[in-house]
């Protein structure tokens, strides 16, 4: 059977769009395929943001930063680029002492940050409520528009990379057969569809994580950083069951951005009118003046969430040829540069910049 790329890779949004931009980079030619359904590129709000549940979260995002930095002064102006910085919010002294802690895992892997007064939070952020303790300021921290980030990475390339908006209904070894019946080959097969990855491989451990996001409308100059509580880590990536924590980004065209919700217990792509209520009085409690801004729109989106948060990066342990980078959860966006990096390592056999040994598949027994 001839071959129609070196790899084909399944998934048009931020992850495949980076793993298709680092292959062709290496000198590989790049088949894209994706069918529209829309994913978590489109839903998210696009925060760069360094994380440290782990140390295995913290270097790959650590990493990733670092490329989108390399990446800012290239990407067009429909990216919206914005260097706005993190705010880790502090509530009470207890979150104080998270936030000292936090700065020493940071401090330690080279990521800059410094901690903030209360005194010199509220001069920062005057619009956030009084009484909070401080924060901790993470300045290189940034935000993009990914959906249009993710279009200029396939387009970086063009003699290398190439597109084709079709569904695929099945991977057979290196093979990819087309709802429309064609059949397709390569020397690989990388697998980057996020939620949808299951349909392929239904062994993988990837869990649905439902969201909820609200826009304003244009209030420049109401907040200046991404604000996001402390407590946003216990309930974001470690809670159970539904939860809502404060997540506020402003825009570079005056907006802000509101979050965030998640639920496992619900696919649909309908709001949640009862989680969107928990959201912004969240929200209100660190923003009371939101209560007087006009909201344009809300929508949801599925995070493609794994049982220990790190996605799945590598070659699929049973089946020859494929390769995979699924399950980054809410850290799609910001991960995308590093764990599309180690994907080129595996599938060229170059050294990788990082240890690839945390997100590989074999870590699930489901898996193997």
């Amino acid at each position: 059977m001839s071959q129609d790329a070196d790899v084909i890779v399944i998934g048009a949004g931020i992850v495949g769009a980076a793993c298709a931009h680092e292959l062709a980079r290496a000198g590989l030619d790049v088949l894209v395929l994706d069918d529209r359904r829309g994913g978590a590129t489109a839903a998210g709000m696009g925060h760069l943001v360094v994380m440290d549940d782990n140390p295995a979260e913290l270097a790959l995002s650590h990493h990733s930063l670092g490329i989108w930095r390399q990446w800012a002064p290239r990407l067009p102006a429909d990216c919206t680029w914005h260097p706005c910085g993190t705010l880790w919010l502090a509530a009470n002294a207890q979150e104080m002492d998270a936030a000292q802690e936090k700065q020493l895992r940071l401090q330690a892997s080279g990521v800059n940050s410094q901690l903030v007064s209360a005194q010199e939070l509220q001069r920062l952020e005057p619009a956030l409520r009084s009484g909070l303790q401080g924060a901790l300021r993470v300045p290189d921290d940034s935000a993009v528009y990914a959906p249009n980030a993710a279009r200029w990475l396939l387009q970086t390339y063009p003699q290398r990379i190439s597109f084709l908006q079709q569904g695929v209904q099945a991977i057979e070894d290196t093979r990819v057969h087309l709802v429309n019946g064609r059949w397709l080959g390569a020397s690989a097969v990388l697998l980057a569809n996020g939620i949808h990855a299951t349909e392929f491989c239904p062994e993988l451990p990837i869990q649905p994580k439902k969201g909820q996001l609200l826009i304003t409308d244009r209030y420049p100059g109401t907040v200046h950083h991404q604000l996001v509580e402390l407590a946003y880590v216990t309930t974001a990536h470690h809670s159970t069951g539904p939860s809502v924590a404060f997540n506020v980004q402003p825009r570079p065209t005056g907006q802000l951005l509101v979050g965030s919700s998640r639920q496992f217990d619900d696919t649909s792509r309908d709001m949640d009118a009862d989680m969107l209520s928990q959201m912004l009085e969240r929200a209100l409690s660190y923003l009371p003046g939101l209560a007087d801004l006009n909201a344009i729109r809300c929508w949801t989106g599925l995070r493609p969430a794994t049982p220990d948060s790190l996605p799945i990066l590598g070659p699929h342990p049973t089946r020859k040829g494929l390769w995979l980078a699924v399950g980054h959860e809410g850290l799609g966006v910001t991960t995308a540069p590093a764990s599309a990096r180690l994907l080129a390592a595996h599938i060229t056999g170059s050294p990788p910049d990082l240890d690839p040994t945390p997100y590989l598949a074999q870590r699930f027994k489901s898996v193997t």
